[in-house]
């Protein structure tokens, strides 16, 4: 069977319900079978996720942030949105690590671009290393986030990741494949 044989075509396609942040979007669809039913799925802007190293490469930049959806306060890397006149993906990096943290970095790289959650949403994160990170301003919030700042050892960091303390899946992720090199 080849990947045509798995397509469903899309009859029609209309947004639910948008808010700050995401859409949802029901699509009419017909099956391969030729069964036609609804699909509902999350519309997500594309996103940037920093793993921002310290100078000398053994420590990151943290953030603690509330997290209403599952509600507690969650351990993770900055990460954000790319705003609409954005084309750039490292400079979006490079401002989502500054206004989340107040942290700067001497170089940024791009590390991966997964597709975290496809199969009810169609977020596209795009991860990045960011390298001789220093503060150099305060943080420049958004009016809906809730963010503390930190510091930790990077093997602790991967400890976290490994021992599941870390559950951000961005975070997780970030380790993750930087750690398969």
């Amino acid at each position: 069977m080849t990947e045509d044989d798995l397509a469903w075509e899309t009859l029609d396609t209309e947004i639910d319900y948008r808010c700050p942040g995401f859409a949802v979007r029901r699509d009419d669809v017909e099956l391969p079978d030729g069964t036609e039913t609804e699909y509902h799925h999350v519309e997500e802007v594309e996103s940037v996720v920093v793993l921002p190293f310290l100078p000398g490469g053994d420590e990151v930049v943290l953030i603690e942030e509330w997290r209403q959806a599952v509600g507690r306060v969650n351990r993770g890397l900055p990460a954000g949105g790319v705003e609409p006149e954005e084309d750039d993906l490292e400079a979006a990096a490079r401002r989502e690590l500054r206004e989340e943290t107040g942290y700067t970095a001497d170089s940024i790289e791009h590390l991966c671009t997964t597709e975290p959650v496809n199969g009810i949403a169609n977020s596209l994160h795009h991860t990045f290393v960011a390298r001789g990170c220093e503060p150099a301003a305060e943080q420049e919030l958004d009016d809906d986030e809730s963010i503390r700042t930190l510091t930790t050892d990077y093997d602790d960091l991967v400890a976290a990741v490994r021992d599941g303390e870390i559950r951000d899946g961005r975070a997780a992720l970030a380790v993750s494949r930087y750690e398969l090199g």
